[in-house]
């Protein structure tokens, strides 16, 4: 196998050539396959495009204007590519084929400005009216806001207020930083530097446009009852600004230090921070604020790490991802590619096996401070995220490892103990797993003015907690108590209509793609009442082309959109790998989906989706991973062909 131009590998040899003609469903594995295998790099990993919405490239053209580097080339191709995912209406939205959100097309809207776009262009007319009528710019969300006082275009006494001094608050205390979750924590501490700043940068235009009534832009909110949670935060923020006013001057200075400190110690190798958009950005912004110099070599490498999140379409167009998935494709790659009949040995699996040993994680990060006396051992998501390896990434790694006849086994054997030893001991103690942090689950966090986008907390959801429970079973723990403790928390947390919950993947079909095989993996036997009426869910949820689909409004609205939603490649793969796990092979089901997987298949061997169909935050976060539309159908299309998981559910035997 040899490397090409573009560092990817070329399989050669190692995959048969198959006709484009033939539709058998062992032909549209082959396909597959070498695709897949033709993506992967040099270097072992495999890693496709992480798309969200445009706010990520609305927002660093607002993170350039207000640090004063914003070019004009970066302005034109960013500018293209908002423009071209704007609707027909005029409005912008979250993910592909939703309906118009305010905030993103008020963020989208001064994007546009910036780029030169008059406001009385017909594109720009229709986006304003429809920000007017939701309310205007006092109607978005509290993050929009943000962005637009950074410029003036919105009063900071008009935000809930974020104090430093919340850093003095100690771990037990209630809403100290360690009870939000880890990508709600390390965007609030830049953002407490941020808020006890308040900066405004001369805005180069007015905003008129967008607001309900020009003449009072800033309505006034009523308050919520005193005796309600949601009533006594916004009595506490109004303390808390008048506290911002007469702050004690040497505290405040002690807070920001510390809060400097803070920042700076979780600066990632690759400058970014925990490997995700919004701490980068705030981060970026605080430490600006706080007196580095744009050629301080911690601002250097923030800024340079953005290049790396820059995407660069072949029409000339510039987008951003919030986030990049190295680790999460190729620990998945791994896996469907074994179950796609490739040898243990293969030297694109070793190749893999070798770069995912030298990402293990054995550090301290955030996640010690709810567990000090845990040994670490783990993996995360991107390329460098040191402070926040996660139980999910942690668990299927370890699946694909025990999948690979690495030479040195030794070496694999250690990174799979203290991985499985380092998951053991994040399990939260209802029995399951979070993703980040064990018993993150203060109901408070969410309660804050301040929050209105997104999770900020990080309570045990089914789809981490099964992938660790499939972990464990294969590891030879399944009579092991705390393995039993997450099967139980999997089977009280079964939806009425039998399906489970998908926090970190859309929706009901990810929850329950991911329950199934690892219920049965721990010893549940096809026929438990559990597993029929989630097989039973699935068939009933099954579109007439015979492909799955689920829109992202599932998580608003479940009556409607449960398990429903134009057929994708990767839904209908983890709808297999479910009834396949049951063992439904034979079924109609099973069969009609095969052949939709078998129809829809690209000549070059992948398939068009275009369908979000990963999260980030229920129905606030949307994502595209560019890779779940191959990785899937071949774990799927193999396990199919195979008639059973390679190696898995087997109790630790291979």
């Amino acid at each position: 196998m040899t490397a090409t131009a573009g560092g990817r590998l070329d399989p050669g040899a190692s995959v048969a050539p198959v006709r484009s003609d033939d539709s058998s469903p062992a032909a549209a594995l082959g396909r597959a396959t070498a695709h897949l295998l033709s993506l992967q790099h040099a270097d072992g990993w495999w890693k496709g495009d992480l798309e969200t919405n445009v706010t990520m490239d609305a927002e660093d053209l607002l993170l350039r204007e207000f640090l004063g580097i914003r070019t004009e080339e970066q302005t034109r191709a960013t500018a293209a590519w908002v423009r071209s995912r704007q609707r027909e209406d005029g409005t912008w939205a979250t993910f592909h084929g939703g309906p118009p959100e305010l905030s993103t097309t008020v963020e989208a809207y001064v994007a546009l400005r910036l780029a030169g776009d008059a406001p009385d262009a017909p594109h720009m007319r229709a986006a304003a009216a429809f920000v007017r009528e939701r309310g205007g710019i006092a109607a978005a969300r509290v993050f929009t806001r943000i962005w637009l006082a950074l410029f003036g275009w919105w009063p900071w006494e008009k935000l809930p207020e974020l104090p430093p001094e919340l850093l003095f608050l100690p771990s037990w205390a209630p809403l100290n930083i360690y009870s939000f979750g880890q990508w709600a924590r390390q965007t609030i501490v830049p953002l407490t530097v941020v808020s006890a700043h308040r900066p405004v940068r001369p805005a180069p235009f007015g905003l008129a446009e967008l607001h309900t009534d020009p003449a009072n832009p800033y309505p006034a909110r009523p308050l919520a009852p005193s005796h309600s949670w949601e009533g006594l935060f916004q009595r506490l923020d109004r303390l808390m600004h008048r506290y911002h006013r007469h702050a004690v001057k040497p505290v405040r200075r002690l807070a920001l230090r510390q809060a400097a400190a803070w920042i700076v110690e979780r600066q990632e190798a690759d400058g970014c921070w925990g490997g995700i958009q919004p701490p980068a950005v705030y981060s970026l912004i605080a430490l600006r604020l706080l007196g580095y110099r744009l050629d301080h070599p911690v601002m250097k490498a923030g800024l340079a790490a953005f290049e790396g999140f820059t995407v660069h379409t072949e029409d000339g167009k510039r987008w951003m991802e919030a986030c990049q998935s190295p680790v999460w494709d190729t620990c998945l790659a791994v896996v469907a590619l074994r179950d796609a009949g490739l040898p243990g040995d293969h030297a694109a699996l070793v190749r893999a096996a070798d770069w995912m040993l030298g990402e293990e994680i054995t550090t301290r990060g955030d996640w010690a401070v709810k567990r000090p006396r845990l040994a670490p051992g783990g993996w995360a998501f991107e390329f460098q995220n040191d402070t926040y390896p996660d139980i999910d990434d942690t668990a299927e790694v370890v699946l694909a490892l025990r999948r690979v006849d690495h030479p040195d086994r030794d070496r694999l054997a250690g990174a799979v103990e203290r991985a499985v030893n380092w998951n053991l001991g994040m399990q939260s103690k209802d029995g399951a797993w979070g993703a980040f942090d064990a018993d993150n689950t203060s109901p408070l966090p969410n309660k804050l003015p301040f929050c209105d986008f997104g999770e900020v907390i990080d309570p045990p959801s089914a789809d981490v907690t099964a992938h660790v429970v499939e972990m464990l079973a294969d590891t030879g723990r399944t009579r092991d108590p705390r393995t039993r403790r997450g099967v139980a928390w999997l089977l009280r947390h079964q939806e009425a209509d039998g399906s489970w919950f998908g926090r970190w993947g859309t929706n009901y079909i990810y929850g329950t793609g991911s329950v199934l095989p690892a219920l049965v993996a721990a010893g549940l036997a096809p026929d438990h009442p559990a597993i029929r009426r989630a097989v039973a869910w699935l068939a009933d949820r099954q579109n007439a082309d015979g492909g799955w689909g689920e829109d992202m409004r599932s998580y608003e609205d479940p009556a409607t959109w449960a398990g429903r939603g134009e057929s994708t490649a990767s839904q209908t793969a983890w709808a297999l790998m479910a009834l396949l796990a049951a063992g439904e092979r034979d079924s109609a089901q099973v069969g009609r989906g095969v052949a939709w997987l078998t129809a829809t298949q690209r000549p070059d061997g992948t398939w068009d989706e275009p369908q979000f169909t990963g999260t980030g935050f229920p129905w606030d976060f949307s994502i595209n991973y560019h890779l779940y539309r191959l990785i899937f159908p071949v774990t799927a299309l193999g396990r199919y062909l195979h008639d059973a998981p390679l190696g898995l559910g087997l109790g630790g035997e291979r």
